[in-house]
């Protein structure tokens, strides 16, 4: 199968051929029709998780996965051969990934079936960014009426966290250049944008002058954002920041479990939430997509696969 790897620690991604895997027990080979871009593949790029996992070279990148149900291992229930499935590849070692023709995933967490009226490719952008924004608002839990600062509002797990959170009534500032940015996350259901390019704390305090009640840290200065919040105000960060940097924060880890990967795929096929493709890319093309990452996107980067 083709793939795109990491041959070693910090090398670039290249386009490889590899052996087709086999699902063990408990586990489903999937045949891959998208995937998508996330931060945690460029990290794993990088080098910076050497040491903190189990790294088995080549090491096949990609975290969110969308097809079809190729063949399944000993105890299987959950799936057939033929099912359109998606999900995030959840498993204590890196090797196994998205980004090549086929995948082999656990049955149970990391893996949900894809709904009728959900599209391949907003399936395999969805999984961890959108794991990440329900995770993020569950640790941080907006109310009705609350204000709600979300910092990294235009990338894939911004654009959903702005969505759920202004469907749960909250008052949604989100960071954003002017121009197009703004426009996005207006569309999405921001009441309020600030642009990170400026005085972002002035910004805020002329917006919410007591504290914002929520604030949801998925980019910039984790430490900095704590500081525009009220009294009682709650923080999650995808990035880290935790109680032991300030006692209002909750450091999250997505956790793609079937329920959560469940509610997303409904809420994306019945139009309750979009997810933005700012462009797609077919696999052979994957390693120059590293690049156009790092340089920012309005929402997400697909992979498709021919």
């Amino acid at each position: 199968m083709r793939a795109v790897v990491t041959a070693e620690q910090g090398a670039s991604p290249t386009l490889a051929e590899l052996a087709t895997p086999e699902p063990g027990a408990g586990e489903v080979l999937v045949r891959v029709e998208a995937s998508s871009l996330n931060g945690f593949d460029t990290a794993v790029a990088a080098g910076y998780l050497a040491g903190m996992m189990e790294h088995r070279y080549p090491v096949v990148l990609g975290k969110d996965f969308a097809g079809t149900v190729e063949a399944v291992g000993d105890g299987v229930t959950r799936f057939a051969v033929g099912d359109r499935v998606f999900g995030v590849v959840t498993k204590a070692f890196l090797g196994d990934g998205g980004f090549g023709d086929y995948v082999v995933v656990g049955d149970e967490v990391g893996t949900a079936a894809i709904p009728a009226g959900l599209d391949t490719v907003i399936a395999g952008v969805l999984g961890l960014a959108g794991t990440a924004a329900v995770d993020a608002l569950t640790a941080s839990a907006p109310r009705a009426g609350e204000t709600v600062l979300i910092s990294g509002a235009t990338g894939g797990v911004g654009a959903i966290a702005v969505q759920y959170a202004a469907a749960a009534g909250a008052r949604v500032i989100a960071t954003a250049r002017p121009g197009a940015e703004t426009d996005l996350v207006r569309s999405l259901g921001a009441t309020e944008v600030v642009d990170h390019t400026g005085d972002l704390a002035a910004q805020v305090r002329d917006l919410a002058p007591d504290g914002v009640d929520v604030v949801l840290h998925l980019a910039g200065d984790g430490a900095a954002l704590a500081t525009l919040l009220a009294e009682k105000g709650r923080l999650a960060s995808t990035l880290g920041l935790g109680p032991d940097q300030h006692p209002a924060a909750t450091a999250v880890m997505a956790h793609p479990a079937p329920a959560t990967l469940d509610r997303l795929a409904a809420d994306a096929a019945a139009g309750r939430i979009t997810v933005p493709v700012a462009r797609t890319y077919p696999l052979a093309e994957v390693p120059a997509a590293f690049g156009d990452f790092a340089g920012g996107t309005l929402g997400k980067l697909a992979i498709t696969f021919d």
